[in-house]
């Protein structure tokens, strides 16, 4: 297996796809093991296999595989002996005949021996929780709503397969998720009612207490248990009216089911990522003010006091949106992340004295873990010119640079240079972006241009992505402009609010401002254009086709089109309608923003891209794009992919995505003839 990239896999889709590519992280309880996920292209190349590996956490030695499974492993987690717990459908040769296929199961990986299976349940495990005093598991595991954990649900899944019957009866909101339908089965938690360690034998549907036997609503449940196993803490999506829809609150539950209460709900907020203080005195979450057609959503990070519900805001004037709590051993500290400037850093919060502190400058950290003994914080570090690698920080550090730690999925080099630029706008906001640069770029040899939106749109440019990497473009010869216009996370409140509801104003106005600043550079040829998108990004390509004709070409992916049908078939049409307002009462904001009423005026060569099995942005927005492009004599494409969703997920699909965009581009921008791609 290769583990260190270099610039020459960015010139071929199939070493592009064979690099690993690293998520999640696990510390063992005595900190001297680290474990991760590293995904691999599979043997037929059909699909991407993650395997668990061990990181030095000193950084002195080389990574070492633990595991190998061709269904994939993945959620490490350390139980207190340091046994590994984790996820995957991997057959077990002592499954009895009958016994659930093809679902994940809950797996154990003991200090020394081999992995075994713990629990398949019917519906199969989606998480898995250890509560690092203790050893309480728990576990997540969708029930028919109608019938108990274990065989009761068994049976009517069998029922169900033996009457043919695929059908599901909605008496709420939502119905569908990014991709997938919602019911008949939804999530239960459940917590083991003996500690879990290495000497545990398999568990039955005995050794577990569902904790939430009636809450349908806990599917999209974030949860945490507290460290001595005695209590859960969980969201819970409530219902306000047929006219708000819903909002979050969080509930408290003891582990062995006796217990149960509301500890947080507020009217007009919303509450997630529930973390506990060591002795389970409060709980430390994220409240985010529901948004509405006139203010954006905001988080703040709030302590919750078990006993008597007071909330705290920890963080009052903090201009920036916090996510992922994480609490210190001895409780004295919270550490979070916020995006930043294009860059998601690390802070912490004093519980104290209040004092917030800068850890890090720049770089994504993600899956932010701390040892018990709290001596040192691990990570998973990105970049936009870097995977993501694990990496250790000193938890008293201020504005620090990480130690890297050696594991797979490395870069000796990329094909390009990555640089910033940014233009005033005329509110007085400063709107930046990334450039990359590609190999032999300059004023002799300009650069053609590829303006890429990103999604969102409360989102920003500030990491590595293998989905959407710019330096696939770069290795093509382009120079790629990755702006964050208004919307954008990481410059504050305000930034947001300036596009709010206006996704055609300020936004569109920014990008334009940028691509300017980019255009006047003696590296770029401003003559060779084109814009490009998916989902916010998307719809931005489709609005300027709709504005201007300065591209050569458009490519637009999983994009919104038609902003009136879009309100009620995407799958949080609530969230849509709290920014756009219902179109019925508030008409003006669908017609100053929706470009398919603006089609007549598109001169621009289109790719458009969709995949079926989105449910976010459904699929009749780009087949609706599509039609209005060709009957208004466009030139325009339409790659679609019956089998993908919001995302295009698998390898094979992958390349086919960027072979076509490849093809499109090089016909229209660089004006070469155009290539089919082959598979197509």
């Amino acid at each position: 297996m290769t583990t260190t990239g270099s610039a020459a896999d960015f010139s071929d889709l199939a070493r592009f796809a064979a690099l690993p590519r690293l998520g999640s992280l696990a510390v063992s309880p005595d900190g001297s093991r680290l474990v991760t996920v590293v995904s691999e292209l599979s043997d037929d190349g059909k699909t991407w296999q993650g395997s668990l590996w061990e990181v030095d956490p000193t950084g002195g030695r080389p990574a070492r595989r633990l595991t190998r499974s061709a269904k994939g492993d993945s959620s490490p987690v350390f139980t207190p002996d340091g046994s590994l717990l984790f996820l995957s459908a991997r057959p077990d040769q002592e499954r009895k005949p009958g016994e659930a296929k093809d679902k994940a199961a809950l797996w154990l990986l003991p200090p020394s021996g081999e992995a075994r299976e713990l629990h398949r349940p019917a519906g199969g495990v989606d998480r898995v929780l250890v509560a690092g005093g203790s050893g309480t598991v728990l576990l997540g595991s969708p029930v028919h709503r109608g019938a108990g954990f274990g065989e009761a649900d068994a049976d009517v899944r069998k029922a169900r397969e033996d009457a043919g019957v695929t059908a599901i009866l909605h008496e709420s909101y939502p119905i569908r998720y990014w991709d997938h339908d919602l019911g008949p089965f939804h999530s239960r938690l459940l917590a083991t009612t003996a500690p879990v360690d290495g000497d545990s034998a398999r568990l039955g549907a005995g050794d577990l207490v569902d904790l939430t036997p009636v809450t349908e609503r806990a599917r999209f449940a974030s949860v945490a248990i507290s460290d001595d196993g005695r209590w859960v803490a969980h969201t819970e999506s409530v219902a306000v009216d047929a006219a708000y829809g819903n909002h979050v609150r969080l509930r408290l539950t003891s582990s062995d089911g006796t217990q149960d209460r509301v500890l947080a709900q507020d009217a007009g907020h919303s509450y997630d990522e529930p973390a506990f203080l060591p002795d389970a005195s409060a709980v430390i979450a994220l409240r985010s003010l529901d948004s509405t057609a006139d203010e954006p959503w905001e988080n703040t990070l709030v302590r919750i006091d078990v006993a008597t519900g007071e909330v705290t805001d920890l963080l009052p004037g903090f201009d920036l949106s916090p996510e992922h709590p994480l609490v210190s051993p001895d409780g004295a500290v919270v550490f979070f992340t916020t995006f930043a400037v294009g860059h998601q850093v690390l802070w912490r919060v004093e519980l104290a004295t209040g004092d917030v502190v800068r850890m890090t400058t720049t770089g994504a950290y993600q899956d932010v873990r701390v040892s018990r003994d709290g001596k040192a914080l691990y990570a998973l570090r990105n970049a936009v010119d870097s995977p993501a690698r694990p990496v250790r920080l000193d938890p008293a550090g201020v504005e620090q640079e990480p130690v890297y730690l050696q594991a797979p999925g490395g870069l000796d080099s990329l094909p390009g240079t990555l640089t910033e630029i940014e233009v005033r706008v005329e509110d007085g906001r400063t709107v930046r972006s990334y450039l990359v640069l590609p190999e032999g770029c300059s004023p002799e040899r300009p650069a053609p241009l590829l303006l890429w939106v990103h999604g969102g749109p409360v989102m920003s440019w500030n990491g590595w992505s293998w989905r959407w990497n710019p330096w696939l473009m770069a290795a093509k010869g382009y120079a790629v402009l990755l702006p964050d216009p208004a919307l954008s996370l990481g410059y504050g409140q305000d930034f947001v609010r300036a596009g709010w509801g206006s996704w055609g104003g300020k936004p569109y106005t920014d990008l334009m401002a940028i691509t300017d600043v980019a255009e006047a550079r003696a590296d770029i040829d401003e003559t060779r254009t084109a814009a490009m998108g998916g989902s916010f990004g998307g719809y931005m390509a489709n609005w300027i086709a709709t504005r201007t004709d300065r591209f050569k070409a458009i490519v637009t992916h999983a994009s919104l089109w038609n902003l009136d049908a879009f309100t009620g078939t995407t799958d949080d049409s609530y969230y849509w309608m709290r920014e756009m307002g219902d179109p019925l009462q508030r008409p003006e904001r669908i017609t100053e923003n929706s470009p398919h009423l603006y089609v007549a005026d598109v001169r621009t060569p289109v790719l458009v891209i969709h995949g079926d099995k989105d449910y976010r942005v459904p699929i009749g927005e780009g087949q609706r794009l599509y039609f209005d492009l060709v009957r208004h004599g466009v030139d325009a494409k339409y790659l679609y992919f019956p089998t993908e969703n919001h995302w295009i997920l698998t390898p094979g699909n992958s390349s086919v995505w960027y072979e076509t965009v490849f093809a499109f581009l090089a016909q229209h921008v660089l004006g070469e003839p155009w290539r089919r791609p082959e598979l197509l």
